[in-house]
Parts: C-alpha cells; structure tokens; sequence
C-alpha cells in the first residue's frame, strides 16, 4: 500500500465521484482508477460500491477511511 493509494481513495471518497477526484488530484481518471483497484486488491475488500452516478462507501470504505486520514496526516 502507498501514501498514494490512500490519498486517491481519500479524495474519492469526499468527492463520491471518481472524475471529480482525478480532477481534484490532478491525474487521469483511470490512473486514479487502477490505484484504488490495487487498494482494493492489497486489502481484499471492496471500499466503494459504483454507479454511473455516484460512488459509495462501503463498510469497509467508511473504516479505512478513518484509518487513512490519521495515516495521511502522521505522514505529512
């Protein structure tokens, strides 16, 4: 798992929209969109449940989540 990783699933979670956070990050929507597939594959669990609309937390979205914003700020 990489910093990266987590800043990526971070920013789609608060945007609930994977295009809005490519934006927000300022990479391509399918490089964000592969990061957070190998998050998921690292932690074998689905953190978001897709639509073509939205973007929801899963259960174990909302606890990594937590997790991710105390790791992101001891690191910065």
């Amino acid at each position: 798992m990489e910093l990266r990783h987590l800043e990526y699933f971070v920013a789609v979670a608060e945007e609930r929209h994977f295009t809005r956070a490519a934006e927000r990050m300022r990479v391509a929507q399918s490089g964000l969109s592969a990061s957070i597939r190998a998050l998921e594959r690292d932690l074998d669990a689905e953190l978001f449940v897709r639509s073509t609309r939205r973007v929801e937390l899963t259960d174990a979205g909302r606890a990594l989540l937590a997790e991710a914003h105390r790791t992101l700020a001891s690191a910065a």
